[in-house]
């Protein structure tokens, strides 16, 4: 996918070949600014059918679906936010506020990434919940969005940060400490930033820049070492979601993950199907961290709406949204335990 190259298709191409997305053009911070104004995508909220209602919160653990789609609509109203931009400032501030409000612990991160359209700022946005323990349970999302005029992002990028919002607002405000710290990562630059003929390229190079400057800090601070398990999150909102196995996924993490969906009655959704992709997770796995990507990317390809203009809230069901968040919510907890 766009981001992480992602996604391929399994067995069509290698993963090192390059994936080409379409974007929009970009030259840098100070060109890049009219991507903010270049909404043509309808960011009203549109009606919710019946069956894409969140069930309530009492029903998935305590993940509230419904709170976690409202973040989404919030994040989608700030339009196009690649990084660098004043559109991306505003989203920076709206999560590092919302963050604050929950009493979550919030450590910011701003750093400049040499990209192949120039040097652009980028934060990346962590919450630290400590345990008594020195593991370290890691939760991952981007929330910056394709640098393609008129592209808000509702799923690629906005579903899983609203749903690592709201899994922020459960576990900073839990009354019992857990074994492991649970710390999530809002990262910035998942996208890749060069434009060519209309079409951003990915490479290993021009992608995951967050991902590449948070593994790269926590190495070099030792904290690496205490990361028990990372779990990726990107594009899990849509409409008739399957979920497939990343074959780059660490096995028994994936195992983990997969036997929690199974258990909790979301065989449908998390399939036995399986792909390569190529995301945010890849930094942590190249040192050596068990780590798995939740993602749906090949349906909404399919679909003909990934990296493009009618990426919108139309696309997403909440009730999807709150049966990942049940589900990484869950894994979670099941980490604590086999960590304890």
């Amino acid at each position: 996918m766009r981001r992480r190259g992602r996604a391929l298709f399994a067995g069509v191409l290698p993963v090192t070949l390059l994936l080409f997305f379409g974007c929009g053009a970009g030259g840098g911070s100070s060109s890049t600014s009219a991507n903010d104004s270049a909404v043509v995508a309808d960011t009203t909220p549109p009606p919710i059918a019946p069956a894409d209602a969140a069930p309530p919160a009492s029903q998935t653990g305590g993940f509230d679906g419904a709170k976690a789609y409202s973040y989404v609509v919030k994040l989608v109203s700030f339009g196009p936010h690649p990084p660098d931009t004043p559109a991306m400032r505003n989203v920076q501030k709206y999560i590092r506020t919302t963050l604050k409000s929950f009493g979550c612990p919030v450590d910011v991160d701003n750093f400049h990434a040499q990209t192949p359209i120039g040097t652009l700022a980028m934060e990346n946005i962590v919450v630290k919940i400590p345990g008594t323990g020195p593991g370290i349970v890691l939760l991952l999302t981007h929330y910056d969005t394709l640098r393609l005029p008129g592209f808000v992002g509702a799923e690629d990028g906005g579903s899983s940060t609203g749903l690592m919002l709201e899994m922020a607002s459960l576990l900073c405000n839990q009354k019992t400490k857990n074994h492991n710290a649970v710390w999530i990562a809002f990262l910035d630059g998942e996208e890749a930033q060069l434009v060519e003929n209309g079409q951003a390229q990915w490479t290993n190079a021009d992608s995951v820049f967050g991902s590449r400057e948070l593994a790269a800090r926590m190495d070099l601070s030792g904290e690496i070492k205490n990361v028990k398990a990372v779990i990726l999150a990107d594009m899990i909102g849509q409409k008739h979601l399957h979920i497939e196995k990343d074959t780059t996924s660490t096995p028994w993490l994936q195992k983990l993950v997969w036997k929690t969906a199974d258990q909790l009655g979301y065989k449908k959704e998390f399939t036995n199907r399986e792909s390569d992709i190529s995301d945010d997770h890849g930094p942590f796995l190249e040192r050596g961290v068990p780590a798995v990507d939740v993602i749906d990317l090949n349906d909404y390809i399919e679909e003909g709406y990934w990296h493009t203009t009618q990426d919108t809230l139309d696309k997403l069901s909440p009730r999807n949204i709150a049966i990942v968040g049940h589900v990484i919510l869950a894994s979670v907890n099941a980490l604590q335990e086999k960590f304890r």
